[in-house]
């Protein structure tokens, strides 16, 4: 105990050594979206911890996983059972030890909140809570019978939720206001109900019989053209019961972050297993979570839980087109980009160019820590230093930049791509320039001169290409990828102009993001189009008219 008071000492005393940086927050222009961290954008390069590594004793298998992994955050869940064991005492030792490590190992934190739902499910909970269903009522069906969710109408799991969260977000400012480790949190986690669409309990049933919320009127709008305004199902039709249970649950989750954020300001954010994204939007039929934050109702999130930043996918889905078209909906003017929870499996790593060129927040693959646990086959069967490379690689050319990346970024400079399943060629258009990415090229040549060559080039045997590139002036570009070969055309002012490279400089960012070039290409390194390696490099090209 004495040693715990002392930890806590240190670390409150730590709070009033020098002024605070500013508190992390999330801001906005034009569409585009920044986490400001310390005053300047940052781009979170993340790893996200097995949800059984909560413990003191078990980080000791987290932090060289972080390290070997070059992120600069690390996500990790705080539950709500082991701050809060016994009603009203709390004990936040976990959380003192961890911020304490963080700092040691110089990395920020993102916590995770699992309470009354994580996956769903109540299972980080405190035993007082889920074992009393009179206090605490789960959900029913139409049947009367008992689910096994918790019903987002319990008033008390609501309350008491609330005052653990609150609980927790003045520690972390007692402890953390100076040194802003903890930059943003996620409040519950995968939420919704799998096999129900919605509470059939009394209180749901009343509310369900209500006129639809305005605020919710005002930004959701219906599939099918019905009601303008009255019930839910008036209003909704088929879609009525799943879009009533997401709205219950989001006012209850912002009924805490709100809560929450009048103690600590900090970013809060919802994340959500998908529903798959290409299928053509059907009422609920039991092949998702019914009332967690899939794409189709981010605007009832939007109304009901405003105190909710964003909400975020996970993505368990390894095919290009499906990672891909989650993107696409999940980015929106209203909505920053963020993929908080990933594969592991080293298929998955090529996404992080595409989604960092993209603008998005940040990037986390789940399960990285050194734990003798494999999330396959959602993620590799590895759990070694090998299953950290595919990852590491990359981040590792981007940590030197993350701040120049993130500023970009914010501007609206940045684009990117990975390589599909089909392998087949990419263009993205940039101002005034196209650029067009094609895989699994020999360096010397087009593969159309030698059709007589069957074999392909080493470590091309499954998708691992990927570019992300940041236009940092009119006519010059930051590259940074693998497996690519790129071509720079003009476009826009520039369309139909000969071209020529200039200068395409390999070389890195040093600590303080200066630009060190170790080599100039040309001739033959760029004659037949600007060929990425297997290992990511960092590029800086200029490019002129003629």
């Amino acid at each position: 105990m004495a040693r715990h008071v002392f930890a806590v000492l240190a670390l409150a005393a730590s709070s009033v050594t020098a002024a605070a940086p500013p508190l992390p927050q999330l801001v906005h222009k034009d569409g585009r979206h920044a986490l400001m961290v310390d005053g300047a954008p940052f781009v979170i390069l993340g790893a996200q911890a097995h949800n059984s590594s909560n413990y003191p004793a078990a980080l000791k298998k987290v932090w060289p996983a972080v390290k070997d992994m070059h992120a600069n955050t690390l996500e990790i869940p705080v539950a709500w059972e082991q701050i809060e064991a016994v009603e009203g005492k709390f004990d936040f030792s976990y959380v003192d030890t961890l911020v304490a490590e963080a700092r040691k190992n110089k990395v920020r934190l993102v916590l995770l909140w699992f309470a009354t739902w994580k996956n769903t499910n109540p299972q980080y909970s405190p035993e007082w809570v889920k074992f009393d269903n009179q206090r605490f009522p789960r959900m029913l069906d139409k049947d009367g019978k008992v689910n096994y969710c918790m019903s987002p109408f319990g008033e008390e799991t609501l309350r008491a939720d609330k005052k653990a969260f609150v609980a927790l977000m003045n520690h972390i400012k007692k402890i953390d206001e100076a040194h802003r480790t903890v930059i943003m949190m996620q409040v519950q986690n995968e939420v919704g109900t799998y096999g129900l669409v919605r509470d059939y309990g009394a209180k749901a049933q009343a509310a369900f019989a209500q006129p639809v919320p305005q605020a919710v009127l005002a930004r959701q709008k219906a599939p099918v053209k019905l009601a303008a305004s009255g019930t839910w199902s008036e209003v909704y039709g088929d879609y009525a019961e799943q879009y009533f249970h997401t709205w219950a649950i989001a006012r209850y989750i912002g009924d805490i972050a709100r809560a929450g954020r009048a103690v600590y300001n900090l970013p809060m954010y919802v994340n959500n297993a998908l529903r798959d994204p290409l299928e053509p939007l059907a009422p609920w039929k039991g092949n998702f979570a019914s009332g967690g934050p899939t794409y189709d109702v981010i605007d009832i999130y939007k109304a009901a839980a405003p105190a909710i930043d964003f909400a975020a996918p996970d993505i368990y889905m390894p095919q290009s087109a499906k990672f891909t078209a989650t993107l696409d909906r999940f980015q929106r003017p209203d909505n920053p980009l963020m993929v908080p929870e990933l594969g592991n499996a080293a298929g998955y790593a090529r996404y992080t160019y595409q989604v960092l060129g993209r603008g998005a927040l940040g990037f986390a693959p789940f399960g990285i820590d050194y734990a003798d646990y494999s999330n396959f086959p959602l993620g590799s069967k590895l759990t070694d230093k090998t299953m950290v490379e595919p990852f590491g690689s990359i981040y590792a050319v981007f940590r030197p930049m993350e701040r120049q990346w993130a500023k970009w970024a914010f501007e609206g400079r940045t684009y990117g791509v990975a390589e599909s399943d089909e392998r087949s060629e990419q263009t993205m258009p940039m101002k005034n320039w196209k650029a067009t990415v094609s895989f699994r090229q020999w360096r010397f040549g087009e593969k159309h001169w030698n059709p007589e060559i069957k074999d392909e080039p080493a470590n091309t045997e499954s998708p691992s290409g990927g570019v992300s590139i940041a236009q940092i002036a009119e006519n010059e570009f930051i590259v940074v990828g693998q497996q690519v070969r790129l071509r720079l055309d003009g476009a826009g002012s520039n369309e139909g102009k000969p071209t020529m490279l200039a200068r395409v400089e390999e070389g890195s960012f040093d600590a303080n993001g200066k630009w060190i070039m170790e080599r100039n290409w040309n001739g033959d390194q760029v004659d037949y189009g600007i060929n990425l390696p297997a290992k990511p490099i960092v590029l800086k090209i200029r490019i002129g008219t003629y």
